[in-house]
């Protein structure tokens, strides 16, 4: 495993959950006289990267934005340009992330996505599902209010009166990121400060970094950075410093 960011103390405390919103990828080639999608295809190099590079740190799970709900009021050619990068790519990286020993999984509203897409997602999760590094999640379609809508419709529907009001965990084994950990940090990109909708229950408590640089401009330098930031942060979950985790009352 490659060194830490040189920065980084071997004690450092690492984010068990990393999800990134991957922005700017559109400016990126606007700002080049080219089409979005030149953005995008670029941008593919960045998640490739990060995809290595929090596997090498041990990271438990990566959960990546890669087309919100809200996506499908983009123009149409630009729609129809990502599911032919996401075709290619699930095809192109596959090799990679098998060797790698990467987990695959989908999340989303993925009926809505052409049939090829449909079936090269069932099947890169088919053949990685052994896997035991790095869970890779790819968000395809995905909103969390409608995580969280889905996830109690079928909470209500397979519980009935057994579905309390008070049992969080028993809402989040329906939800789509069902037995993974809870979002420690929360990056974005591309100098926007919002979280768009995503994982807004796994994230209550994540730490959040906006960062200006865009996504295809993004590095393995700028990830170790993250880390180090992550590892400066103090997490109290709502309690107070020194207490060791007991209740205080406000």
């Amino acid at each position: 495993m490659p060194d830490p960011h040189p920065n980084m103390s071997a004690e450092a405390v690492l984010p068990a959950h990393v999800a990134v919103i991957m922005d700017g990828n559109g400016r990126w080639a606007e700002a080049r006289g080219e089409p979005r999608a030149a953005g995008h295809r670029e941008g593919l190099g960045a998640t490739r990267e990060a995809v290595r590079y929090f596997g090498e740190q041990g990271i438990t799970a990566l959960t990546l934005f890669a087309f919100s709900s809200e996506n499908w009021r983009r123009p149409r050619e630009e729609v129809e340009a990502l599911f032919e990068l996401f075709v290619s790519a699930i095809e192109g990286e596959l090799p990679e992330l098998l060797e790698r020993g990467v987990k695959l999984r989908f999340i989303g509203e993925r009926a809505r996505f052409p049939e090829e897409l449909q079936q090269r997602m069932q099947e890169a999760e088919r053949r990685t599902a052994d896997n035991r590094g790095l869970e890779l999640v790819i968000a395809l379609g995905y909103g969390g209010r409608w995580d969280m809508q889905q996830a109690a419709l079928r909470w209500a529907r397979e519980q009935g009166d057994a579905a309390r009001s008070d049992d969080e965990a028993g809402l989040e084994r329906y939800l789509s990121t069902a037995g993974l950990p809870d979002v420690d940090l929360l990056i974005r990109t591309g100098g926007e400060q919002r979280i768009s909708n995503f994982l807004l229950w796994q994230a209550a408590y994540a730490e959040l970094l906006f960062i200006d640089t865009l996504w295809p401009d993004m590095t393995r330098e700028d990830f170790a950075a993250a880390l180090e930031w992550y590892a400066g942060r103090q997490r109290r979950f709502g309690g107070v410093p020194g207490t060791q985790g007991e209740t205080v009352d406000a």
